[in-house]
């Protein structure tokens, strides 16, 4: 019996040591990237040469002239436009979003690409696992049935769990190589009018000329870490043709490899801002260096203005947390509006009328650090001001949260903000 219990303890003490030894190991093997830690101080604006050229170099990721970029609003019509490119694929399509379910919404799109991989076309789709959990099983069948190459990003395995929360946020589509979509929608039944003819607020965007390489670039990127296999040839990567005069740049961000881009993207950028600053996203959540950045823009007299989701929100967690730490931005005069309508769910930023990101990103600590993430910035002043003037136009349906209001918000309110802080509100 003694021999036994010597046996065990023997046991458990060389499992601790390897356990130890294999974490130190690891966490050597797989070091983290050290965060900006301070606001960022330039001598340049966003009209600069300087500021693109900092844009080109630090990111890694080219400048590309000769785009198209057309603005499509809520899920009726996002939906139709990319249903509509996937029915005149001839080559290849490539897929990739966070949420995916819904009879209404994810239907159509499954039945699309079915018939699309039944003509001949190389249909890829990357799905987000955890985005996906309310789909109907028999919709991926269907999909692998008729010859989708269909992969559902981070699905639960013994070996992957240290990076099941490290999920896939982008809402990408390339047909033929050419055409381009990018924007804030999933595909879900939310982005489609419900019985009272609610539905998310969202922007999507559809893009054509060189960009458009750079956009499949990503996709493929992340295909290559899910499946093992890299997609060339003309028939992902045409040549393409100048289609208009704007001047973009695909960003991409994603957990671990260094990889944390967007942060620093839009520290740079709001550091760069003369005029104003303005930003639309769904979950507004960063941490204390992107706060200062935004009052450091306000004491120099930047007109900031920023508008998130009301009551609507479908994280109510996200938003106490967000609110305990808006004091220093009210008093500061940074413009903070609720949407009222319905959900708001687009994630935008204009600045100065001169530059301008559109994607997947939210400003929360989870599209900055967690997420993979997919943006689009375009150097162009007429489409940065478009870009203003929607996220304008929406917080004409919006309330200002004034500073009276935050002080005087009810004691329930505020304990749900510090526990949804102290759990780290959106992980």
């Amino acid at each position: 019996m003694k021999r036994r219990t010597r046996i065990v303890a023997y046991t458990a003490v060389v499992v601790a040591v390897i356990f130890s030894v294999g974490s130190v190991l690891l966490y050597n093997a797989t070091p983290k990237p050290k965060r900006l830690l301070e606001t960022v101080a330039v001598d340049f604006t966003t009209g600069d040469a300087d500021f693109q050229r900092s844009m080109n170099l630090i990111f890694e990721q080219p400048l590309v002239a000769g785009n198209r970029i057309a603005m499509l609003e809520d899920g009726e019509a996002i939906y139709a436009d990319k249903l509509e490119s996937i029915d005149a694929a001839e080559v290849s399509i490539t897929f990739e979003t966070f949420e995916f379910w819904g009879e209404k919404a994810a239907g159509p799109f499954v039945e699309a690409l079915v018939a699309a991989a039944e003509r001949g076309v190389s249909v890829h789709a990357l799905i987000d696992y955890y985005g996906s959990v309310d789909a109907e099983a028999d919709k991926f069948e269907r999909m692998l049935d008729a010859g989708v190459e269909m992969i559902r990003w981070r699905k639960p395995s013994w070996y992957q769990l240290a990076r099941f929360n490290h999920r896939t946020h982008r809402k990408l589509l390339v047909v033929d190589g050419r055409t381009g979509f990018i924007g804030g929608a999933n595909i879900t039944d939310r982005w489609l009018p419900d019985e009272d003819g609610q539905a998310y607020r969202d922007h999507h965007f559809r893009v054509e000329g060189p960009v458009v390489g750079n956009m499949q670039a990503a996709f493929v990127d992340t295909w290559l870490d899910a499946s093992g296999r890299l997609l060339l040839g003309d028939v992902y990567f045409p040549e393409l043709e100048a289609q208009g005069e704007l001047e973009a740049q695909m960003v991409t961000s994603a957990p671990r490899e260094g990889r944390h881009r967007m942060r620093k993207m839009l520290m740079v950028a709001i550091a760069t801002a003369e005029q104003h600053i303005s930003l639309g996203t769904a979950y507004f959540y960063p941490d204390a260096e992107f706060l200062e950045a935004l009052i450091d823009a306000r004491d120099r007299g930047v007109e900031v203005n920023i508008l998130v989701p009301g009551d609507s929100i479908d994280k109510g967690f996200v938003r106490h947390a967000s609110v305990n730490r808006w004091r220093p931005m009210l008093e500061s005069g940074v413009a903070i509006y609720e949407y009222q309508p319905s959900m708001y769910h687009a994630k935008l930023v204009s600045i100065d009328d001169r530059w301008a990101s559109i994607g997947s990103t939210n400003l929360d600590n989870r599209s900055f650090r967690i997420n993979a993430e997919g943006n689009l910035n375009v150097f162009d002043e007429g489409f940065a001001r478009d870009i203003r003037e929607l996220i304008e136009a929406d917080i004409r349906h919006a309330e200002r949260y004034e500073l009276e209001r935050w002080e005087s918000r009810p004691w329930h309110k505020r304990l749900a903000g510090w526990i949804s802080m102290l759990a780290g509100a959106h992980f």
